[in-house]
């Protein structure tokens, strides 16, 4: 279980299955905040200087949730004054290390973005020009993960039905969850990539 609800996060990570907008709302969230924004998956395609669905197919899951693992506790582990959005993959839940880490950090605010397992993956399919996706290719395997990852996903301090919602919608709820006083950076210093081509829709 993560730490109780914190007064003034320095940190917010979002979890939730594919398809549920991590990415998409980390990017304005951050944009919003004027902090750093960071994705799990990105950061491991660099380190690996391949696609995720390389690094299932020429190494293995395992590998690749190793390479998962390194980066999420690289990426929470900035020194004070350096706030950041991570968006975390889906499944870097399963790892228990990492569980345990992320609900340790007391400064971090633990946000779940949920929808229907059906919803979710209509978006990822329809998400053209998106990621490959090795796992879509097998549904009843895909429930499965859901099921499993769901408790695990239920432990964040907030949980938000994105299945309605536009992404500027859920920045808004996330926002309003949180301190009105909390520092804010201009947009200048912050680090995140374009999000012009996202804004239409979760994804």
């Amino acid at each position: 279980m993560p730490a109780s609800f914190p007064a003034h996060p320095t940190r917010i990570v979002l979890t939730g299955f594919m398809g549920a907008g991590k990415t998409t709302v980390g990017a304005l969230l951050a944009e919003r905040l004027g902090w750093d924004f960071f994705d799990s998956d990105f950061l491991v395609e660099a380190r690996a200087a391949m696609t995720i669905a390389d690094i299932f197919a020429r190494r293995s899951e395992s590998a690749f949730r190793d390479l998962e693992a390194e980066v999420v506790r690289e990426a929470l582990a900035s020194g004070p004054g350096e706030p950041l959005v991570l968006a975390l993959g889906g499944g870097a839940l399963e790892r228990s290390a990492t569980r345990d880490y992320v609900a340790s950090l007391r400064d971090t605010l633990i946000v779940f973005l949920e929808a229907p397992l059906e919803t979710m993956i209509a978006r990822c399919a329809g998400h053209e020009g998106g990621p490959v996706r090795p796992v879509l290719a097998d549904r009843e395997r895909l429930a499965q993960r859901w099921n499993q990852r769901l408790p695990w996903y239920r432990h964040a301090h907030l949980t938000i039905d994105t299945a309605n919602m536009t992404p500027q919608n859920v920045v808004e709820r996330i926002l309003e969850s949180l301190d009105p006083d909390l520092p804010r950076r201009p947009r200048e210093d912050a680090q995140s990539p374009t999000v012009t081509e996202k804004r239409g829709a979760i994804a």
